[in-house]
């Protein structure tokens, strides 16, 4: 396996990601003192609406990357250069998918934002601007996709963060000066064109001789590339329904001030995922290389899925329970006392995203195997599960009851299918004795939540409360870890060797 690209490409975007988190810490807090936490609420719904609008996508730069891996490790220019064709003509289709979808949309968006009247903004007009923004970047997506296959994911790492940083940036002036909703989005225009300029140039300079002549598919290639396409958009679409209708349906039914507090724990919450899941994310393509070289050694590919989960299992645990032990205190500091929800509600997105985070391993080796044709209608089944869990507990629960909807289905659909499919199809031996481990790990970490709720302290100072309850989370997170490398040979293994070479 190629250790040496993989760790730059996640040590480039560990940098990139933290510095874009940090500005956009900084836009929300400008954009709910500038303009209000209403318009925080509308532009979370705009972003969720947007999300289930690129259902179009169909997952093709998944699809993309994993049809790539083989050719490229053969150096089949011919074929790369086929099915790099091939893909530029459906992101065209795509984007004009998105786009009627999302005029079609439009007429709906006072339904769905509860209690906008409240403010000053035209829902049509500045729903509009993201949508173009979001289409631009699809102009270049077919060439960030084949840059990626190539394991240069730090280049378009490099490119999407630097035109993040520059829209952060023109963002926090146009806020200053005008306390403007559209302009705001307007600068998201800006960084999508400034974006694509960028990969235009490194494309021509460093990619186009690759490609040579054009060249066409044989019909055995078309077939797996629309097998992969038809699994992924089956993911995609599960995916949609599960995460980007959660905040339509907040917003619809409970309405877009609660959507705006509510999308501030999420923001903290999925900055710290986000950071994590560079870990894994990097590693898809080093990884389908490593699967392709050695495909009949599924014993090795095994070893290093269980070191994946233990490192998996190990980050989010570290995460997770100093994130809820200190959340109500960083909320505050970021974004003001007054936009606080209920403990209830931060302990269960806590247990939400840990459960959802520590499907990332299982998730990246399906990805670099392929495997992901086999399950592709377990997303269907889990979105509408979800979909009606979600209508039906939040008129009870509210909030909690919404989040609740995402658990369960992550625990009973998620978490026994996609284990599944991965020993069955790739490790060719039976799961069970993984599911055993993976759901006592999880019981364990809801013990650790419970742990820590009732540990943490109330000091009066809020940051020495910070200090305090966040040493309180690790040592709960040290005696999970602790276990893991008790349980699970092959992460206790790869330690040991890192240890001595120290």
């Amino acid at each position: 396996m190629d250790k040496r690209k993989g760790i730059f490409n996640i040590s480039v975007s560990i940098v990139f990601k933290i510095l874009i988190l940090i500005g956009g810490f900084l836009v929300r807090r400008f954009l709910i003192d500038f303009v209000g936490n209403e318009a925080n609420g509308i532009h979370s719904l705009y972003n969720s609406i947007i999300g289930f609008l690129s259902v179009a996508e169909l997952g093709v730069g998944s699809a993309i990357t994993f049809c790539m891996y083989a050719p490229i490790v053969e150096n089949d220019r011919q074929k790369v250069n086929a099915l790099f064709n091939l893909f530029k003509k459906l992101y065209v289709i795509i984007g004009a998918v998105i786009l009627i979808g999302g005029f079609v949309i439009m007429p709906f968006l006072p339904m769905l934002a509860k209690g906008y009247e409240e403010t000053n903004v035209n829902l049509y007009l500045t729903f509009f601007l993201l949508l173009i923004s979001i289409l631009i970047t699809y102009a270049f997506a077919a060439k960030t996709s084949l840059i990626n296959a190539y394991k240069n994911n730090y280049i378009t790492t490099t490119i999407s963060s630097v035109g993040r940083l520059i829209e952060y940036g023109l963002q926090i002036v146009v806020l200053i000066l005008t306390k403007s909703f559209v302009y705001y989005l307007i600068c998201c225009i800006v960084s999508s064109l400034l974006q694509w300029l960028a990969t235009e140039y490194v494309f021509r300079h460093d990619y186009k001789n690759l490609l040579g002549a054009s060249s066409k598919l044989d019909e055995e290639t078309k077939k797996g590339v629309v097998k992969s396409i038809k699994a992924m958009f089956m993911h995609k679409f599960g995916s949609v329904l599960v995460n980007a209708l959660d905040s339509m349906i907040i917003s619809a039914f409970i309405g877009i001030a609660i959507l705006g507090k509510y999308s501030n724990y999420v923001l903290v919450c999925t900055a710290g995922v986000v950071i994590l899941s560079l870990v894994f994310t990097p590693l898809t393509a080093v990884i389908g290389h490593f699967c392709v070289e050695e495909h009949e050694n599924t014993e090795e590919i095994q070893r290093y899925y269980h070191f994946f989960y233990g490192v998996n299992y190990v980050l989010g645990a570290i995460f997770f329970l100093g994130y809820y032990a200190v959340i109500d205190n960083v909320i505050a500091i970021c974004f003001g006392g007054d936009l606080l929800l209920g403990k209830s509600v931060s302990f269960v997105i806590t247990l939400n995203y840990f459960i959802q985070f520590i499907r990332q391993s299982t998730l990246l080796f399906r990805d670099a195997t392929g495997s992901f044709y086999n399950d592709r209608w377990k997303p269907l089944f889990e979105g509408l599960s979800n979909l009606v869990l979600s209508i039906v507990l939040v008129s009870v629960l509210g909030v909690v009851g919404v989040i609740l909807a995402t658990i369960l289905t992550n625990l009973f659909i998620c978490h026994i299918v996609e284990p599944f499919v991965l020993h069955k199809n790739v490790f060719k031996i039976s799961v069970k004795s993984f599911c055993i481990k993976n759901y006592a790990y999880i019981l364990l970490f809801t013990l650790g939540l419970i742990a820590v709720h009732f540990s943490t302290v109330s000091i009066g100072n809020i940051w020495l409360e910070i200090l305090v309850n966040g040493v309180i989370g690790v040592l709960y997170a040290t005696l999970l870890i602790a276990v893991v490398l008790l349980t699970n040979k092959d992460f206790k293994m790869r330690v040991k060797q890192f240890l001595r070479r120290k």
